[in-house]
């Protein structure tokens, strides 16, 4: 935990101080209230994070990126909590669940925070891990790190969790270093021979030194990368039985359509062939049905196509009931529906949009971000701005539409916000074509960690210009390692045919990789050396 607490004599004298300015006076001068971060702080947490950290090297220094703020906030909102002073943010605390013991003691800063993104927040876990607490300099005479650790137990009793568990600093320890050992350091603290502007105030505060670990922070000069692992225990804790239903799923079944183009005589003959598939997918308990890119694009026979740019746009008029059926057959067949992305017009725009149909009765979309030049010049098609991931009851799920697969920023970033299945609905006419998007799906599977499935188009629609042939097979790329196949591909479909591929996925296991792999592509990132940031608009 990077905590920058100052020590209790401190605080004493400065609260003293200001009580007594207070008697001048000056009670209005702040309005403290505690609350949960909202996305909107994230500038007052650069700020105080950039003042803070500013001395601190390694990746973990300086100041907070926004990406990193809204994934914590997405992740786990109920953990991120505040003090603001009319209006600001000048005090917070960082936190996370986890299941502490796929961790152990020996953990780094990073392996147990996902790199400070959270992505190892895991829901069903026992333990409250403390990640950080940063106050404003401005405001450390206030004893607000107190009420944030008050703050943090409240929430670790709430949620019914066995501790508080935080690696902790010691930045006292460098003017010492050459007469002791970190060990015997710790122990001058708790005896109160020496005082650690960290560590005196976490003993303070009722935390345990379980033991000392070396290469928690790396960067962290004045600790010389040495951490206390600080435990507080929760005694109203209850054991829980693990749920029988609701409980996060360790697999999760796909059915991935590869979907025969032909021609259609109307909408509801589309969405006849549409359910026959559904509900064989739904026959075999799968949890998702994947459907490709443009799949409704048949529909174009049924339009004037003397303007291939107007076709398209008459044909995104079909897109609301086709999205109203489809929604209603995720629930009717108990199985969420991914992918089929179709044409959406908005303001005038043209875009290609994928839907996630939940079998709860939710959905979500996703658009195309990158747009090939065919598609720009022939139907007028335009990006969108907007990288979302989903949760689901069988894990979290990203979806890049063909193109998109082809820029491994997106999968990195949809990574970094803890995806286990990316989904890659696609449109491929020609075998090279194909083979661009496959590649580098397979690339997505082994530099994040992740399964990703390709879902295609087959078949011919002669009557449709610019829509002539299709070539795909349809396949469940995992990552590269011994737990995993050979060849690194789950499942792939015989090319160029109307089938459904149907195959498990164990989400356990890319769990157990990240911490157990033979290589660690995700976790050993140099990210003192280099990042992925995304800057547009962030929603999930």
């Amino acid at each position: 935990m990077r905590d920058q607490t100052k020590h209790a004599r401190s605080a004493d004298r400065a609260a003293a101080a200001s009580e007594q300015g207070a008697k001048k006076g000056s009670r209005t001068r702040h309005r403290l209230r505690l609350r949960n971060l909202r996305p909107d702080d994230y500038e007052s947490m650069r700020s105080i994070t950039g003042r803070v950290y500013a001395s601190m090297g390694g990746q973990f220094g300086g100041a907070m990126s926004k990406e990193k703020f809204q994934s914590m906030l997405s992740r786990f909102p109920e953990g991120q909590i505040g003090i603001e002073d009319r209006g600001r943010i000048v005090a917070a605390a960082l936190s996370l669940i986890v299941d502490y013991d796929r961790y152990g003691d020996s953990h780094s800063y990073g392996e147990i925070t996902g790199d400070a993104y959270f992505t190892t927040h895991d829901p069903d876990g026992d333990v409250l891990y403390g990640a950080e607490v940063v106050v404003d300099p401005d405001y450390r005479s206030m004893r607000l790190g107190r009420r944030l650790y008050d703050a943090r137990k409240e929430l670790c009793k709430k949620l019914n969790l066995r501790a508080i568990i935080a690696g902790g600093r010691i930045p006292g320890y460098k003017e010492h270093a050459d007469r002791m050992t970190p060990q015997q350091y710790v122990e001058a603290v708790r005896g109160k021979k020496l005082h650690d502007p960290v560590l005196s105030f976490q003993l303070a505060n009722d935390f345990q030194v379980r033991r000392v670990i070396r290469g928690y922070l790396p960067g962290d000069a004045a600790s010389l990368d040495y951490a206390t692992l600080i435990q507080w225990e929760n005694m109203y804790y209850e054991r829980r039985a693990k749920p029988v239903v609701g409980a996060q799923k360790d697999s999760a079944r796909i059915g991935a359509v590869q979907w025969r183009l032909r021609q259609v005589e109307s909408v509801e003959d589309l969405l006849q062939q549409v359910e026959y598939f559904v509900e064989s997918v739904a026959d075999f308990k799968s949890d998702f049905a994947v459907f490709p890119e443009l799949f409704n694009v048949a529909l174009m026979g049924l339009v004037e196509q003397g303007n291939v740019a107007e076709a398209m746009r008459k044909i995104a008029e079909f897109t609301p009931r086709i999205v109203e059926s489809m929604q209603g057959m995720a629930v009717r067949h108990n199985v969420n529906i991914v992918g089929a992305s179709m044409p959406v017009v908005e303001d005038g725009r043209l875009y290609n949009e994928a839907y996630l149909f939940r079998r709860d009765g939710t959905q979500e979309t996703q658009r195309k971000i990158h747009i090939t030049p065919i598609e720009k010049r022939l139907w007028g098609l335009e990006g969108g701005n907007v990288l979302r991931h989903f949760r689901t009851d069988a894990g979290t799920i990203g979806i890049l539409i063909c193109y998109d697969v082809e820029f491994p920023e997106l999968g990195r970033v949809l990574a970094d916000r803890g995806v286990q299945i990316l989904f890659v609905p696609s449109w491929t006419e020609t075998k090279n074509g194909y083979q661009r998007v496959r590649r580098c799906a397979q690339a997505r599977a082994i530099e994040n960690e992740c399964y990703v499935i390709l879902s295609g188009s087959v078949g011919n629609l002669p009557r449709v210009e610019n829509v002539n042939i299709h070539y795909s097979q349809s396949a469940i790329f995992s990552p590269s390692d011994f737990a995993f196949p050979h060849d690194a591909v789950v499942a792939e479909s015989t090319p160029d045919t109307e089938t459904v591929l149907v195959a498990d996925v164990d989400l356990e296991k890319l769990r157990r990789l990240r911490d157990e792999g033979s290589v660690r592509t995700f976790r050993d990132r140099r990210l003192d050396l280099y990042r992925v940031e995304w800057l547009g608009p962030v929603s999930e």
